[in-house]
């Protein structure tokens, strides 16, 4: 049997410490929530690896949950405080909503595939702070905007002007763009009409439905 417990610590000092993120309440936060309970029962084994984590048996056979070291270096690039209202775009199962609810006043959690979002609400039972919303990832979530901090919860090709509008004067926003194998985790923080943002690591993750590029034809 797989011991839970001490796999989150070798995650936390094998992954997470070694990659720069300095947040203790991302690594304390990270030590406390039991990931394993936000994936396939058959995929227990793997869920702190460092891997993206396929979710297929969830109903969603392209989604998964982002490599731990990804997703904890994204959440440190927001700079989330605690009276922030933060969304979660392509929440899948929950495991990031469950991190960044230790740290924020309120989390709203998207996600659109139906499956995966059943799984969220029962694994986020009792965190009073975390709104589980279903709808399509590219259109954001308008009726509880605007936001102080949005995570992109995988990567992107194109960023939809919605995003933009949903944040507060000031807001941050962080994704990944480009899809794997290549991308960089971009870090936005809206001025005005103006959403402006820089490269702050290497990375990669699977593409969002809904985020790729328009195809182009040529004659």
């Amino acid at each position: 049997m797989t011991d839970f417990a001490s796999a989150r610590r070798h995650m936390v000092d094998g992954q997470i410490r070694p990659a720069d993120v300095t947040d203790l309440r991302i690594t304390t936060a990270m030590l406390e929530v039991s990931r394993e309970k936000f994936v396939p029962e058959q995929s227990r084994a793997l869920a702190y690896l460092d891997i993206d984590l396929g979710l297929g048996a969830a109903g969603a056979a392209t989604r998964c949950l982002m490599k731990p070291m990804v997703l904890a270096k994204l959440i440190q690039a927001l700079d989330i405080e605690s009276t922030d209202k933060v969304l979660i775009v392509g929440a899948a199962t929950g495991y990031s909503a469950a991190l960044i609810a230790r740290m924020a006043g309120e989390v709203v959690a998207l996600e659109q595939d139906e499956g995966l979002a059943r799984i969220a609400k029962g694994a986020l039972s009792g965190v009073a702070n975390v709104e589980v919303a279903t709808g399509p990832l590219a259109a954001g979530y308008v009726s509880a905007a605007p936001y102080d901090a949005i995570l992109v919860e995988g990567a992107v090709e194109t960023l939809p002007d919605a995003f933009r509008a949903q944040l507060k004067e000031g807001g941050r926003l962080v994704c990944v763009m480009g899809a794997a194998p290549a991308g960089a985790a971009m870090a936005y923080r809206r001025s005005g009409a103006e959403l402006g943002g820089r490269p702050v690591f290497d990375a990669s993750a699977a593409l969002l439905p809904g985020f790729a590029k328009a195809a182009e034809f040529a004659f």
